[in-house]
């Protein structure tokens, strides 16, 4: 669990998000919306599961892991309560997500680089640390509150990290691949901060 996100993981549908005071919830700049926002860069893909699948490659180039909609639905699910962040400063508390830890996606592989660089549907790319994926911080969602995520919240899969900015939980995500060194992904290169902390309001390069 990350405690400044207040990200809490149970194996099914019960529990409750942690009971604080909305302010100390919220990061700095940040103000609460009631519904569940859209903002996208292009177009929304809408990639049949049958043709969707998840891919790790490794440092060389190679595909270390492949997984068809079969295969990764069969990998250990988790509830995830968590708050999240927008970088346009709109926040969601008390969200509900499904999805699979990957922390289960990159067992008994050899974690031996800094960084990763997520790639989705549609040529979207960001980057992370990845020890911010590691350590019960991260998931690939393909439900939220309790159905299938619909294809404008970036179904069938997207990236969860939810104790970054939004932006880093990429949409419609399609793989991950292993980096020795950090590189600018879509919105980094266009002048977004490289890691993203909301509390630290690093929303742009110079933040």
């Amino acid at each position: 669990m990350d405690e400044r996100s207040g990200a809490r993981v149970t194996r099914g549908f019960t529990g409750r998000s942690r009971d604080r005071s909305v302010a100390a919830r919220l990061p700095p700049g940040q103000y609460l919306v009631t519904d569940f926002p859209v903002l996208s860069a292009g177009p929304t893909p809408h990639t049949p599961v049958d043709r969707w699948d998840f891919r790790v490659v490794g440092l060389d180039g190679r595909t270390v892991g492949r997984w068809d909609w079969e295969q990764f639905s069969a990998l250990p699910q988790e509830t995830v309560h968590c708050d999240v962040h927008c970088v346009t400063k709109w926040s969601k508390l008390d969200m509900t997500w499904q999805g699979v830890s990957l922390d289960a996606v990159f067992d008994g592989m050899l974690l031996d680089a800094g960084y990763a660089m997520a790639f989705a549907d549609g040529g979207y790319t960001t980057n992370l640390p990845l020890a911010d994926l590691t350590g019960g911080k991260a998931w690939i969602a393909v439900g939220y509150g309790g159905h299938a995520l619909e294809p404008e919240h970036g179904g069938p899969a997207r990236l969860l990290v939810p104790h970054l900015y939004f932006w880093k939980s990429a949409k419609w995500v399609r793989g991950l691949q292993f980096l020795t060194t950090d590189q600018p992904g879509f919105w980094e290169s266009l002048g977004y901060h490289m890691y993203g902390d909301p509390w630290r309001e690093q929303r742009y390069s110079g933040d």
